[in-house]
């Protein structure tokens, strides 16, 4: 029996409501729409967590030119922040034009064309992966800069963070939502007051030392023409900081009415926050002298460098603003880590709704369209959560390899999207509309983003494309073949199954076959079944591959006063499915415009062994003769004791095994009498 034709029992029932939860019907899909007080931690836990190693990325590409180049990080960060600025604008626009959920797809596919949407889809996918392993990989580093004896365990701990986070959001929108924005919030808080306490230290002359000012660096010889790629270098590493901003834009269906003001207003209290955090812990690095370099051996006095992993930037900050192992130390550094594992899911949001839009457009496989249980589109979990698990293995959760392969999908989604929304405002001014200079706004504001963008676009391709991002560019255009390959076989598809003159429905007449091997009681129901639905025409047919075996089927046939006629069909090579076949194609010949229904018995079993010892020949046939023109199947269920199982049986006995648990009891199944001695079928014809 094939997988699809086993219901689940009853402990598998149990198992899935315990984990994800009872479903919910569709009439409760308004009531799981989120206020913005739960959108946001929902959609920025992303944007609001790059802050805890966006500005350690800066540092670590700056110093390796040597101390001298931390003079840089305040105009590096403020180029960064200008950045979020114009994006964080830009984006208010889209959601403004473009509300349904595609976001940059949609934009760039109405706006430019199928090739630019298709881009777009195949970058934003990789960015919500690598969201994903990258969030999770940031986690775990905090984690083990408070607890390093972890380390060796680190990627069996983010593979765990994964599941719970896929579980999590299984159980719907809403409920992880509830679950996920405490954390954020305290996050968001936590580091708001380390900032403050900082900065008011610094202001009465006590200023925040980390422990690693006192380190100096191994710094690379760095040549006078390399020193401008550095510096951009250092940008691009710190423009992480504005992955995420996109996820609001494409999940504005998830806000409740009225969903683009919610929308709206949700992204600009994302971007205030976002940026405050970031200057701010960026001054309080500055300002406590932190040094992190790419490799731990490269601090000049860090003793063990080689075992020993250095601590986060923000557990260096948190340690020199309120000391090493006080509360509020390891307060900073758990809610570090809860919202840089939560901020995947801003990726287990955004990529199902993208699928989901995707497969509507024929992209992608339909399943991707379908929402489960909990209203939620749980094929799309399932399968980020897959991915993301396969690239933490890899890189054995090395958040410094993985952060080579972010933000170059990103930051390509935000160049086509914002040109598209030039395009899109442009022809809309050549309406000559009454707000013309709104549009004119409008138009500036997707102008700046689209040069900004492009140019970050550039310089991130420039200096990362060495350091692994060359593998981002492999899986970008994997993924647009494959979609652009999907969509057309689903074209072709459509085209093949479309009503037109040609199709002729003229059919007229059923004659039904029923399969018999012996006089059994799966037999005798399906011939049951069959003279209930009062076919044209009725007949027995046995292959007969031993003969006496056929003896014994005749002779119990006559013994049982079966009016059904018995046809009898030789095979010389005990192949069962030919010589069926080609006694179809007879009857086909003589009466093609009949169909020709042939009734299979099929075993319903509950243990997992008995599937390889049954319906092997049942399912052989049955491949076979959906092949057949004109010829239609109809299984006929015969539900073993062991089916019980299906409904709740404790018992699993092996082969040979007695019985234990609770006894079968009887079924109706097992008084039912043949048909004997009636025949409201019409006789067969000659």
């Amino acid at each position: 029996m094939d997988s699809e034709e086993r219901a689940p029992s009853k402990e598998e029932l149990s198992a899935r409501r315990f984990i994800i939860g009872d479903p919910l019907p569709t009439t409760r899909l308004e009531g799981e729409l989120l206020p913005k007080r739960i959108a946001l931690p929902i959609f920025a836990s992303d944007a609001l967590s790059s802050v805890a190693y966006a500005p350690q990325e800066i540092i670590i590409i700056l110093l390796m030119g040597g101390l001298s180049f931390l003079a840089f990080t305040p105009w590096i960060a403020a180029a960064v922040i200008l950045l979020m600025i114009v994006v964080v604008a830009s984006y208010r626009q889209l959601i403004k034009a473009y509300p349904s959920g595609g976001g940059d797809y949609e934009v760039a596919s109405k706006n430019i064309g199928e090739w630019a949407g298709i881009i777009v889809a195949s970058a934003l996918l990789v960015d919500y992966v690598m969201t994903v392993a990258v969030s999770v990989a940031a986690g775990v580093d905090n984690i083990i800069s408070a607890l390093p004896f972890l380390d060796p365990w680190r990627v069996q701990i983010a593979i765990a963070f994964v599941v719970v986070l896929a579980v999590m959001n299984l159980r719907g929108v809403r409920e992880a939502g509830l679950a996920f924005a405490i954390p954020t919030y305290l996050f968001a808080g936590s580091v708001i007051f380390m900032i403050v306490t900082g900065l008011i230290r610094t202001l009465m002359g006590d200023a925040p030392v980390a422990d690693s000012a006192q380190y100096a660096v191994a710094s690379h010889d760095v040549a006078q023409s390399a020193l401008i790629l550095l510096l951009l270098r250092s940008f691009a590493s710190g423009c992480s900081a504005l992955t995420g901003v996109e996820a609001i834009a494409n999940g504005v269906p998830a806000f409740r009415k009225p969903k683009i003001q919610n929308a709206r207003t949700t992204l600009f209290m994302l971007g205030a926050i976002a940026i405050s955090l970031f200057a701010g812990l960026i001054s309080l690095a500055v300002i406590s002298g932190v040094h992190y370099a790419e490799s731990a051996c490269d601090l000049i006095g860090f003793a063990n460098c080689a075992t020993t992993p250095q601590p986060s930037l923000m557990a260096q900050v948190a340690a020199a603003t309120f000391g090493n192992g006080s509360i509020m130390f390891f307060v900073v550094q758990a809610t570090t880590a809860l919202v840089l594992l939560l901020a995947a899911n801003t990726a287990f949001n955004g990529f199902p709704l993208l699928g989901s839009v995707l497969a509507h457009d024929g992209y992608a496989p339909k399943a991707l369209e379908t929402r489960g249980d909990r209203l939620i589109y749980s094929n799309g979990v399932i399968a980020l959560g897959l991915v993301a698990i396969a690239i933490l293995a890899v890189f054995q959760a090395n958040l410094n390899q993985l952060i080579q392969l972010y933000i170059l999908g990103v930051f390509t989604s935000f160049t086509l999207g914002q040109s598209g929304m030039v395009r899109h405002w442009l022809r809309l001014l050549k309406t000559k509309p009454a707000n013309a200079s709104s549009i004119r706004r409008s138009l500036t504001i997707n102008l700046i983003g689209a040069i900004f963008t492009g140019t970050v676009l550039v310089v991130v391709t420039i200096t990362k494309f060495t350091h692994g991002a060359y593998l981002v560019f492999i899986a970008m255009p994997v993924l647009y073949f494959l979609m652009i390959g999907v969509h057309r076989y689903y074209r072709d598809v459509e085209a093949e199954i479309a009503v037109d003159g040609d199709v002729e429905f003229d059919k007229t007449g059923e004659h039904a076959i029923v399969l018999v091997g012996k006089m059994q009681k799966p037999v005798l129901k399906a011939l049951d079944f069959a003279i209930a639905a009062r076919h044209d025409s009725l007949e027995a047919v046995h292959v007969s591959i031993d003969e006496t075996s056929t003896v014994q089927l005749e002779f119990d046939w006559i013994r049982n006063n079966i009016h059904v006629p018995l046809q009898i069909i030789r095979s010389p090579y005990r192949d069962l499915t030919w010589p069926l076949i080609e006694h179809i194609r007879a009857h086909r010949k003589e009466h093609g415009s009949e169909i020709v229904n042939v009734y299979l018995p099929q075993y319903i079993v509950g243990h997992w062994w008995e599937h390889l010892l049954h319906n092997h020949k049942s399912r052989r046939m049955r491949t076979r003769l959906m092949m057949e023109k004109g010829v239609t199947i109809t299984l006929v269920p015969w539900l073993l004791d062991s089916s019980d199982l299906i409904y709740g049986r404790r018992s699993r006995p092996v082969p040979g095994q007695s019985r234990r648990g609770e006894p079968v009891r009887p079924h109706a199944r097992t008084t039912e009498r043949p048909p004997v001695g009636r025949n409201n079928s019409k006789p067969p014809r000659s």
